[in-house]
């Protein structure tokens, strides 16, 4: 898949980023994790990102990532195409970026690098040199340290064919605002604010369609309907889903630290597809909030 054909998939439908089976001694459990795929591709998602953050691609070894890519592209040919989640120093990125090329990936999403301080314009040299180091598609992922205007968009897109899109999990309107002003139909554009379905409808007004869904992990059904209902502008649906799943969820979700993932694996956990615990250094649920999340799930009915 090219790049632009790639940037076409990615500009409809809903996105996800599955989670990564662990077994008991976290090590990487590739039958379970073949499962999950094949038990998420018929739900209709436009395109899966492997080892991302909801995936947690910043606990796995170069190994277990090439591992992870492989059987995520392997299993979903011809189903779903398959971007792979890569970020860290430049270096590094650029290493992820070959593993996935190799493995297959259709593309890649940029997430933001290590946590030393660095200008802005810093941040626009190491997207650079990590795009021209490959052929395929590259995802900008603007959130935490990265977070990138539309001067530096604008430079790096007339440098780079293959940087086809751009994610925005920071929720600042006017720099969002700008960027898909200033870029039109250069990227695609998608939501990636934490619990992405609380922000839609105005994100969708702003001109950026499309959002990564992590409910759509244990909840794939919900996540479709929902949206389903963002795409036909169905605001009874949209408020009825809002106020009886995902407001309440991120409730659950907002009560511990690095709860994004974990909540995630807890969900998929109670609905019969585990996918084991999370790595160090996040943490489980507590007992009472599985229950909380269990009768949320129970609401929704059979996925």
């Amino acid at each position: 898949m090219s790049p632009q054909e790639l940037k076409t998939v990615l500009s409809s439908g809903l996105l996800s980023f599955p989670i990564t089976d662990f077994d008991e001694n976290l090590e990487f459990n590739r039958d379970s994790y073949i499962q999950r795929l094949e038990w998420l591709a018929p739900y209709g998602a436009s395109a899966l990102f492997a080892a991302g953050g909801t995936g947690e691609g910043f606990s796995l070894s170069l190994d277990e990532y090439a591992d992870v890519i492989r059987t995520a592209v392997d299993t979903c040919k011809g189903k779903v195409p398959i971007l792979a989640g890569i970020g860290g120093n430049t270096r590094q990125a650029i290493q992820m970026g070959k593993i996935a090329q190799e493995c297959g990936a259709a593309g890649v999403m940029l997430m933001p690098h290590y946590l030393t301080e660095a200008s802005q314009d810093g941040v626009m040299h190491h997207v650079d040199h990590v795009c021209r180091a490959l052929s395929i598609g590259v995802v900008v992922y603007n959130r935490n340290v990265c977070e990138l205007n539309a001067d530096h968009m604008e430079y790096l897109a007339e440098r780079n064919p293959n940087l086809i899109g751009f994610k925005d999990g920071i929720g600042k309107i006017e720099l969002m605002a700008g960027i898909r002003r200033r870029m039109g139909d250069r990227l695609t554009y998608l939501g990636g604010l934490p619990t992405a379905e609380i922000y839609a409808a105005a994100y969708r007004a702003l001109g950026v369609p499309v959002y990564s869904s992590a409910a759509f992990n244990f909840v794939p059904r919900t996540a479709m309907e929902f949206y389903n209902a963002i795409a036909s502008g169905d605001l009874e649906t949209q408020n009825r889903l809002l106020d009886d799943f995902f407001l309440p969820y991120v409730k659950i979700r907002n009560r511990g630290e690095g709860y994004g993932v974990s909540i995630v694996k807890a969900g998929a956990r109670l609905v019969g597809h585990s996918a084991g615990p999370v790595r160090p250094p996040l943490s489980e649920l507590t007992g009472e909030e599985e229950e909380m999340l269990l009768e949320l799930i129970q609401k929704q009915g059979a996925q």
